[in-house]
C-alpha cells in the first residue's frame, strides 16, 4: 500500500515540476510572458502617443491596457525604475531604452503582418490580433532573418511603415479620404484597422493600399468614392478611417520584354525577371519552377479554351494560367525553336 502512495505522490510532484512540462514551470513562464506583453504593450502605446504628438498620461495608458487604476501606479513605477519611462508633469514619456525596446516590438508586429498576408494568404482583417500573438515572442536576430526573408519591405499590409533595423520609421504622406478634392485621382496608402467595425467596412468596400479611387461627391452624411469598377457609399466616420495620396507612378517593363501570356506558341522568350509586385509564395512557386532570369522558354501548346498554357522551362513542361504567365516578363528570342518531341522525332 505504501508503493502506491509513493507512486501517486511521485506521480503527482512530476506534473507539478517536471522541468519544462510540469504545471509549476509553465505557470511561471506564462506569467513571465504575460509580464513582458504588458511592458511592451505599455511600450507601443507610448511610441504611439509620441508619433501622433498626443500626451501619454496614466488615463490613456489605463485604457491601453485595460488595467485597473489601482494596479497602474506600481506598474509605472516598476517601469521607470527599469529605465523605461519617466512620469513628467506633462505626462509619460518613453527613455531611449524604452522606445528603442518599441520599436522593436512595432517591427516586429508589422514584419509579420507583411509575412502572414504574403506567405500565409491571410486576410487583411485577421493580421492585426494573428501579428500581436507573435510580436512578442520573436528576438531581434529573428527579426532581422524575417526581414531579409520578405526582402526588407517598406510598409506592412495596412500602408504603416516597418522602423529599419535602426529604428527609422518614414510616416506614410497621405491624408484622410474626407480631406481629398473632389473628382480627382487618388491611390489608396494606408487603411486605419481600429476600431475593428469601421475596419470591417472599408474592407468590404474594396479599399486596400494600392487601390485607385476617385471621390465623386461629398456631404455630412456620406461620401460617393469610385474605384473605377463601382461606386460606394461612405460614412464620413468609415472614410475618414482611410488615407489617400497621389499615384504612384507605377515602374514599367523592362526595355523590350513583354508578357509571358502574350509569347506566341511555338516561340522562345528569354525570362529577364518577375513582376516586382509578386510577392510571398506566388513569387517563389514561379522561381522554383525555373522562371530566374536568363531561362529560355517555350510557349508548347495552348489549349483549346486557353487555360492554361504549356511552357517549356529547363527541360521541364510547367502548366500556367493567363494570371500567372502575365506576371513573368521575357525578352523575345525572335526565333522558333522546334520542340522537344520534333528533336525526338528527328533523332
Amino acid at each position: 500500500m505504501a508503493g502506491i502512495w509513493l507512486l501517486i505522490i511521485g506521480g503527482v510532484l512530476l506534473l507539478l515540476f517536471l522541468p519544462r512540462y510540469g504545471l509549476v514551470p509553465r505557470g511561471r513562464r506564462w506569467r513571465k510572458l504575460h509580464s513582458r506583453i504588458l511592458v511592451e504593450d505599455a511600450l507601443k502605446h507610448l511610441l504611439r502617443c509620441q508619433h501622433a504628438g498626443e500626451r501619454a498620461t496614466l488615463e490613456s495608458l489605463a485604457g491601453a491596457l485595460r488595467m485597473g487604476r489601482t494596479r497602474l501606479p506600481s506598474f509605472v513605477a516598476r517601469m521607470e525604475a527599469s529605465g523605461l519611462l519617466r512620469s513628467r508633469a506633462g505626462g509619460l514619456v518613453l527613455t531611449g531604452e524604452g522606445e528603442r525596446l518599441a520599436v522593436h516590438v512595432v517591427r516586429a508586429h508589422r514584419l509579420w503582418e507583411r509575412y502572414l498576408a504574403d506567405e500565409a494568404g491571410l486576410p487583411l482583417d485577421q493580421l492585426h490580433r494573428a501579428a500581436e500573438r507573435e510580436e512578442h515572442r520573436i528576438s531581434a536576430d529573428q527579426l532581422e532573418v524575417l526581414d531579409a526573408h520578405l526582402g526588407h519591405p517598406r510598409s506592412d499590409p495596412h500602408g504603416d511603415p516597418i522602423p529599419t533595423a535602426e529604428g527609422e520609421m518614414i510616416p506614410h504622406r497621405g491624408v484622410p479620404l474626407t480631406d481629398w478634392p473632389l473628382d480627382e485621382v487618388a491611390e489608396v496608402v494606408h487603411v486605419e484597422d481600429e476600431p475593428e467595425p469601421v475596419f470591417h467596412q472599408v474592407i468590404a468596400a474594396g479599399f486596400r493600399p494600392g487601390t485607385v479611387v476617385r471621390v465623386l461627391e461629398r456631404s455630412r452624411e456620406r461620401l460617393v468614392v469610385s474605384d473605377g469598377e463601382a461606386e460606394h457609399f461612405l460614412a464620413p466616420v468609415v472614410a475618414a478611417n482611410v488615407h489617400v495620396g497621389p499615384v504612384a507612378a507605377r515602374a514599367g517593363p523592362p526595355v523590350g520584354a513583354v508578357p509571358l501570356a502574350e509569347l506566341p506558341e511555338a516561340e522562345v522568350g528569354e525570362v529577364v525577371g518577375i513582376d516586382p509586385a509578386v510577392r510571398g509564395l506566388v513569387r517563389r512557386r514561379l522561381l522554383d519552377l525555373g522562371l530566374t532570369p536568363g531561362a529560355r522558354v517555350r510557349c508548347e501548346l495552348t489549349p483549346t479554351f486557353g487555360e492554361p498554357r504549356a511552357f517549356r522551362v529547363r527541360g521541364t513542361l510547367v502548366a500556367l494560367r493567363r494570371e500567372q504567365a502575365a506576371q513573368v516578363w521575357v525578352r523575345p528570342a525572335g526565333e522558333p525553336e522546334p520542340s522537344a518531341d520534333a528533336v525526338r522525332g528527328e533523332g
